[in-house]
């Protein structure tokens, strides 16, 4: 039985009974039914479904956003935004996604050679609690596209959120089968990697356990796609805006209670504008609401859960211990749930085992650097490579960074968000593989190449 635990209080307020064998076989096949049906759609029944999918979170909006908010601690004005996110996330691929799909053709010495893409299979989607109804998005928007089905392994605090993107998809008039939640826990999810019926897994979580998922789907052969930690270099030069680029620090360390993986969580600014950058980000992160997440003047709620937010505790006095110095918070709120505030910290050793870890919750390592090349070093400096925002209004130093941060996405003068639009993923042990954009849609497809000789008509045109 999973329980959904209201992180503000620490009262479960309801219980999810776990699929057993018999039902996640039943749905498994199911699975493989409807794809074979699925598979042969046209793209415009597939489009259509995913405009009414979208309408049916656009409708039930507020309820699906209070879910997440009693069930993992966000703040609700965020919830309803993640939701509306997941509208456009729907609507971006029921737009654009038959474009993406096109038809390449090369010619030949012989003939010509028709690129077709082709769906795969069932895919299985393994996802955290932090964006319980975005990162599925992320996946099943773009698998009902492809014409493939999905499969959901949720987190298992997220239960309720998982039940309702069901219950939404089953409302649009999706067949029976194209998506299902498989209530279980993480100890039951090997054997389903390994099925035959499951072609391939997508994972965002945490680095343990993208190594574990990588390590069963390379024996079985199976293609994945892994989101996995980072610890994201916030970097500030002297030609920045300091003031805006300080104030945004702040929301980008503290969105989510810092629940996120593309969180910018070490803030690394030149020395010339160090002191003026650190006024008002101290200042920000002390005056941070922290309260009721239903409240619309609430900044920041509880972390996800006490076991949570206790890992974050245990960090800081880890990077104490090693001479970091608390500059604000990184505290314990004495209340029932899993409350803490926000914190900054200075003087990290950055060669130091604590500066190489990720942080989830909302707490910001603070570093100064003389130039652009010492900036670089320290941003690359963790064994991490998702994202990274940097501040700055010179081209020549905006190009530095793009090229020579190691790190799958940069956003310059502005903080990291995913869109539906650009292509989201890390390098290094952020994982590999590509979500959103046309390149999300073609990570779980089979390009397939169609030889046809001189004069023949390729009668292979994409539906």
């Amino acid at each position: 039985m999973f329980k959904s635990i209201n992180p503000a209080t620490g009262d479960v307020f309801a219980e999810h009974p776990e699929h057993s064998t018999d039902e996640v076989e039943a749905r498994i096949a199911k699975a493989a039914q409807t794809y074979r049906h699925w598979r042969t759609t046209s793209y415009d029944e597939r489009t259509a479904l995913l405009g009414k999918i979208a309408d049916a979170f656009d409708a039930e909006k507020q309820r699906l956003a209070e879910m997440a908010t009693r069930e993992m601690g966000k703040t609700l004005k965020s919830a309803v935004a993640e939701v509306e996110k997941c509208v456009s996330g729907f609507r971006y691929y029921a737009e654009h996604g038959p474009a993406l799909l096109t038809d390449t053709e090369v010619e030949m010495a012989s003939g010509r050679a028709v690129a077709r893409w082709l769906p795969i299979g069932p895919v299985l989607a393994i996802m955290p609690w932090n964006f319980p109804y975005w990162q599925v998005v992320r996946f099943l928007a773009p698998a009902i596209m492809a014409g493939n089905v999905g499969l959901l392994k949720h987190a298992s605090l997220t239960q309720g959120c998982a039940a309702l993107i069901e219950e939404m998809v089953v409302k649009a008039g999706a067949p029976d089968g194209l998506f299902q939640n498989l209530a279980i826990p993480s100890s039951k999810v090997e054997p389903l990697i390994a099925d035959p019926r499951i072609v391939a897994v997508t994972l965002t979580g945490s680095e343990g356990a993208g190594i574990k998922v990588a390590e069963v789907a390379g024996r079985e052969l199976k293609k994945v796609v892994l989101e996995l930690g980072g610890s994201d270099p916030f970097i500030v030069m002297p030609s920045a805006d300091v003031q805006k680029a300080a104030e945004v620090a702040v929301t980008a360390r503290t969105q989510n209670a810092g629940q996120s993986c593309i969180c910018a969580k070490r803030m690394i600014v030149h020395t010339d504008v160090y002191d003026q950058f650190m006024s008002v980000f101290e200042q920000g992160m002390r005056d941070l609401t922290i309260g009721d997440p239903m409240d619309a003047d609430t900044a920041m709620g509880p972390l996800s859960s006490e076991d949570g937010r206790d890992t974050v505790l245990d960090q800081i006095e880890e990077a104490q211990r090693e001479g970091a110095r608390v500059l604000v918070g990184a505290e314990k709120i004495d209340r029932p749930g899993a409350w803490m505030t926000a914190g900054v910290l200075v003087d990290v050793p950055p060669e130091g085992k604590f500066a190489k870890e990720e942080i989830f919750g909302p707490v910001a390592m603070v570093f100064k650097a003389d130039d652009i090349d010492a900036a670089i070093a320290l941003a690359n400096d963790v064994p991490f490579g998702l994202g990274s925002s940097v501040w700055t209004n010179d081209p020549a130093e905006q190009e530095r960074f793009a090229r020579d941060i190691e790190a799958g996405m940069t956003a310059v003068n502005a903080m990291l968000a995913s869109v539906p639009e650009a292509p989201f993923g890390g390098v290094k042990r952020s994982g590999h593989g590509r979500e959103l954009g046309p390149w999300g849609l073609q990570e779980f497809m089979n390009l397939k190449a169609v030889m046809l000789p001189k004069g023949e008509k390729s009668g292979t045109a994409g539906n």
